[in-house]
C-alpha cells in the first residue's frame, strides 16, 4: 500500500452482499480458536494466537447510550485458503449501543458499527468497512459454533441431531441466531417469543420463507423454551426472562448475548447454578462477568482446540461478549472476498 493510496471502503450494501453463514461461521471459529493462546514466541509460531484488550466502554451521558472500541490483532491464523496460507490482521471496531434508537421515525438499528483494517506491515489503513451487520452476523456465528462443540459435540460423530430452537428476544440478534441455526443444523421447530408479538410475528414470517423449519409464536418465554433443545436469548432485559423450572432438563444448551451492559441478566440465577458456562474470552469476562455467580470452565476455543467434551449431564451456557477478534477475521474474510471480485 502506497504512502498516497486512500482506504477502501466497503458500504453496508456491499457487506451484504458478501456475508454467508458458511464464511463467517469459519472466520468467527478461527477467531476463537486463536483467543486465549499464550505462551507466543514469535520465531516459532505453531499456531494462531490473538491480541485484544478488554473494550473500552465510555458512557455518552447515561448507560444506555454507549460507544466502545475495540482493537484487536489475530496472527498465524487460516482463512479458507487452499494452500494453507497463514493471515495476520490488525483491525479496530467502533461500535455504539443506543438502547432507543428502534423507538425513532423511521427506527435506526440499536447497534451500529464501522471496523477499520490495517496493513500489518505498515500500520496504514488499509479499509473503512460498514460493520453493523458484521457484528449481528458475527454474534450468531459465535453462538453456532459454540453450539456446535458445546452442544453437538456430546453426540457421535455424524449424527444429524434434529433439534427444537427456542429464541428469546426477536430483535436484531434473534432474527440473525435464528436464521444462522435454521441455516446451520437440523432444526425441526423454532419457538420465538418477544414482549411485542408484532416482532416474533414478522420473523416468523421471514423464516417461513427462508428456512424448511416449523415456526410457532409464542405468549411467554416459559412456552417457547418447554421443549427446546438449543436456546438463545437477546434482549436488553436487565432482569431474568427465563429460569429453571422452565426448562425441559439438564441436558439445554443456552446462548445468551443481549442484557446489555449487564450480560447475564436474561438467565436466572437458579439456571447458573445447574450449569457450566463457556465464554469468548476469559480476559473480558474478568472485567465483564466480575459480579456473575456461575461456574465458568474456560473459553470455547478452548474446547475447539482440545476437543474437550463438555458434560452431558450439566446445562451448557454460551456467555457471550464479542470480541475483537470476531470482528477482525470476519472483516478480513469480506475484505479479501471484495478483493477476489
Amino acid at each position: 500500500m502506497s504512502a498516497d493510496l486512500q482506504p477502501k471502503y466497503i458500504s453496508a450494501k456491499e457487506v451484504e452482499k458478501l456475508l454467508t453463514w458458511p464464511l463467517v461461521n469459519t472466520a468467527v471459529e478461527e477467531a476463537l480458536k486463536a483467543t486465549g493462546q499464550t505462551g507466543i514466541d514469535p520465531a516459532n509460531l505453531q499456531h494462531s494466537y490473538a491480541i485484544q484488550p478488554a473494550r473500552s466502554i465510555t458512557p455518552c451521558g447515561d448507560r444506555t447510550k454507549l460507544l466502545m472500541c475495540m482493537p484487536g490483532f489475530v496472527g498465524n491464523y487460516q482463512l479458507g485458503d487452499p494452500a494453507g496460507n497463514k493471515k495476520n490482521t490488525l483491525a479496530c471496531k467502533l461500535v455504539t449501543s443506543f438502547a432507543s434508537n428502534h423507538l425513532l421515525k423511521p427506527p435506526v438499528p440499536n447497534i451500529l458499527a464501522n471496523i477499520l483494517l490495517f496493513n500489518t506491515e505498515t500500520g496504514q489503513l488499509q479499509c473503512i468497512m460498514d460493520g453493523t451487520q458484521i457484528t449481528a452476523w458475527r454474534t450468531a456465528a459465535a453462538s453456532l459454533v459454540a453450539t456446535k462443540y458445546l452442544y453437538f459435540k456430546r453426540f457421535p460423530e455424524g449424527v444429524n441431531k434434529a433439534i427444537k430452537l427456542a429464541i428469546i428476544g426477536c430483535g436484531v440478534q434473534g432474527q440473525s441466531h435464528a436464521l444462522g441455526m435454521c441455516k446451520t443444523f437440523n432444526v425441526i421447530d423454532v419457538y420465538l417469543y418477544n414482549r411485542t408479538k408484532a416482532k416474533a410475528d414478522r420473523l416468523a414470517d421471514e423464516l417461513r420463507t427462508e428456512c424448511s423449519t416449523r415456526v410457532h409464536v409464542c405468549d411467554s418465554a416459559e412456552t417457547a423454551v418447554r421443549e427446546a433443545d438449543v436456546v438463545c436469548v437477546g434482549t436488553y432485559s436487565p432482569t431474568a426472562l427465563i429460569n429453571y423450572e422452565m426448562l425441559k432438563g439438564s441436558d439445554v444448551h443456552i446462548n445468551t448475548v443481549g442484557a446489555g451492559q449487564v450480560h447475564f441478566g436474561e438467565v436466572a440465577q437458579d439456571i447458573y447454578d445447574q450449569s457450566v458456562v463457556y465464554v469468548d474470552s476469559m480476559v473480558s469476562a474478568k472485567v465483564e462477568l466480575k459480579d456473575l455467580k456461575a461456574r465458568i470452565i474456560g473459553e470455547v476455543g478452548e474446547v475447539i482446540r482440545n476437543g474437550k467434551r463438555t458434560e452431558n449431564e450439566r446445562i451448557t451456557i454460551y456467555q457471550s461478549m464479542g470480541i475483537a477478534a470476531e470482528d477482525a477475521t470476519v472483516a478480513q474474510a469480506i475484505y479479501d472476498a471484495t478483493i477476489k471480485g
